[in-house]
């Protein structure tokens, strides 16, 4: 497997130069210096490289198994999660009365980033239970909090999420799984759940299930659908734990990557479950987690990326093959390396500058969260809300493309599993896929995020980069040539917004043909507004000795590139959505 080192200087770049997360004013935020910061993240990189990456590979080769109806996890995972746990990572903004560290999301953020880079399926199994926390924490009564906050927060316990069945996924109106109310309070859950991550395993003594299913009295379609608590071993009144319950993990799936990580079918057999929050109002309680979980993948997809890209740059200076064009760069050695080649800068380029910009625009994303749950700040609960699909969906495909870029470069190197491309791109593809499909994530884009509120925080988000644009201008810290392809975005994005509002009602099949264009035109002017915010940032912590030149050189080097070379495909995008749905829907469905 390749070599893997902790991005800890551009991450602390964008907590202190760009976010200035010390002078947000928010609660808690205070002490968030850059030495307490940076000693977080140097030690969370230490984790990353010297115990998560070594299991990376062993995950992949070995899998995960089921014997006797235990699950084994590979080599190591057990220790290496022990490790993990007893040193506090679980719960960095877990609440302290839940034994946690109270610290922001954006500080969890930040340090997941290393951990998914070195080791996504491995950390899979904490990224989920800290879902659950925050699915029992929102929605939870008093004693469901007291019981299970404090063991998922440590990962004593972890948690899942519990949606698909074999007949039905994103359409969750179908679901079969029911539920039948007790005599004494609880509910006895019948039913099958399919691709169950960390579904079971031998990392923890329980495992508690957070499963949606269905109850008497809440008609059809997800309105009837409600979310219990399902341990894997029931609990006794005092915490400590009881009978097994009725609840197995039937098949552990062979999937194309993130072997490490247990997906599951589980056979829910009457299993005693627990309502969380309101009867019938599951999808709710469900969102929490989800919404969560969704920003979570977003940074899978350029995690992975940052890890690929740190072995194609590698390779790239390492390997000798040909002569540069203008002449001998080793003129001592039979070949240059490959870095010296246009092609190889480009595609080196392409994964730079996306990556740090997808990082700094997740970042901002878990700010955002951060400002929403510490301030009850509607405007940025709305941004975050508007931003979450395309945080999603535009940052795992691209984070797909740029992690496939990178075992380009390897060439037949990257094409042979012993040098590791192979894995990061199988496991790079699941993003794509799961936590809601990228088409899920551009519909929910159009069809509810864009006019949502009469379309208040659309604007609100035009009405920031356009602002950003013009202050830019103002300060003539950037020339036009870096400006000009943001506003020219900016204006495709709106264009391609007033077709669909102007087709909407004639013909609704012109907006959703067209939706994954619209997805990824605002992920490109996200990153484009980002990479400003980011070019100029490094400017100002240069002149007040926050960074040397050389920082500053590279982020408006790939402010440039992302803005002059990737931002244009908005107009490709543009006459896409334009076209509408005629060439799509051409052929009936059984020409096909």
């Amino acid at each position: 497997m390749p070599a893997f080192a902790a991005p800890t200087r551009d991450q602390l770049f964008v907590l202190h130069s760009l976010l200035r997360i010390e002078g947000t004013g928010l609660p808690g935020f205070d002490d968030l210096d850059r030495d307490f910061t940076s000693a977080i993240l140097d030690e969370a990189g230490r984790l990353a490289s010297d115990l998560l990456a070594p299991l990376n590979a062993v995950g992949d080769r070995e899998g995960c198994t089921l014997k006797n109806g235990t699950v084994t996890t590979p080599t190591g995972f057990r220790a290496a999660f022990d490790e993990m746990r007893a040193g506090g990572w679980t719960a960095i903004d877990c609440a302290p009365e839940h034994g946690g560290q109270g610290l922001p999301h954006v500080i969890h953020t930040a340090v997941q980033e290393p951990f998914v880079s070195a080791n996504m399926a491995f950390n899979m199994y904490q990224g989920l239970t800290h879902g659950a926390y925050s699915a029992i924490r929102a929605h939870g009564s008093d004693d469901q909090k007291a019981l299970y906050l404090p063991r998922l927060a440590s990962c004593e316990w972890t948690g899942t999420m519990n949606l698909t069945e074999p007949h039905c996924g994103t359409d969750l109106g179908l679901m079969r799984t029911r539920a039948e109310p007790q005599p004494d309070g609880s509910w006895r859950i019948t039913g099958q759940k399919i691709f169950i991550s960390a579904g079971d395993h031998d990392l923890a003594d329980n495992i508690i299930h957070l499963v949606l299913a269905r109850a008497p009295g809440g008609g059809e379609g997800t309105k009837g659908l409600s979310l219990f608590i399902v341990p894997k071993v029931l609990v006794n009144p005092d915490g400590s734990l009881g009978a097994r319950n009725a609840v197995a993990a039937g098949k552990v799936e062979h999937k194309m990557g993130i072997h490490g990580n247990a997906t599951c079918v589980m056979d829910y057999d009457g299993a005693t479950g627990f309502l969380l929050g309101g009867l019938h109002k599951g999808m709710n309680a469900m969102f929490t987690m989800m919404n969560e979980a969704r920003l979570g993948v977003g940074l899978q997809g350029y995690a992975v990326a940052e890890a690929a890209w740190q072995a194609a740059l590698a390779h790239a200076r390492d390997r000798l093959q040909g002569r540069a064009v203008g002449g001998a760069r080793n003129p001592d050695g039979p070949a240059d390396p490959l870095i010296v080649h246009p092609d190889i800068r480009r595609m080196l380029m392409d994964q730079k500058s996306f990556v740090e910009g997808a990082r700094a625009l997740t970042y901002w994303g878990a700010l955002l969260l951060d400002r929403t749950a510490r301030t009850d700040d509607p405007q940025a609960e709305a941004l975050i809300s508007l931003l979450t699909p395309v945080i999603k969906g535009f940052l795992t495909d691209k984070g797909f493309e740029m992690t496939v870029a990178a075992q380009q470069i390897l060439g037949g190197h990257g094409y042979i599993e012993d040098n590791g491309l192979s894995q990061l791109v199988r496991d790079a593809r699941i993003a794509m896929i799961y936590e809601g499909a990228n088409g899920i994530q551009a519909l929910d884009l159009v069809g509810r995020k864009l006019a949502q509120d009469g379309g208040q925080a659309f604007m609100g988000f035009i009405a920031l980069v356009r602002g950003l644009i013009a202050s830019a201008r103002e300060g003539a810290r950037l020339d036009a040539g870096l400006l000009d392809p943001l506003g020219r975005g900016l204006d495709d994005l709106q264009a391609a917004a007033m077709t669909f509002m102007e087709n909407a009602a004639s013909n609704p099949d012109a907006a959703l043909a067209g939706s994954s264009d619209f997805l990824h035109m605002m992920g490109e002017v996200a990153l484009g507004y980002i990479w400003v915010r980011a070019a100029l940032a490094a400017i100002e912590a240069e002149e007040a000795g926050g960074i040397d030149a050389a920082l500053r050189e590279a982020k408006v080097a790939c402010a440039r590139h992302w803005l002059t070379r990737h931002v244009p495909a908005t107009a490709l995008h543009l006459a896409r959505i334009r076209n509408g749905a005629a060439s799509v829907l051409a052929l009936d469905p059984d020409r096909f």
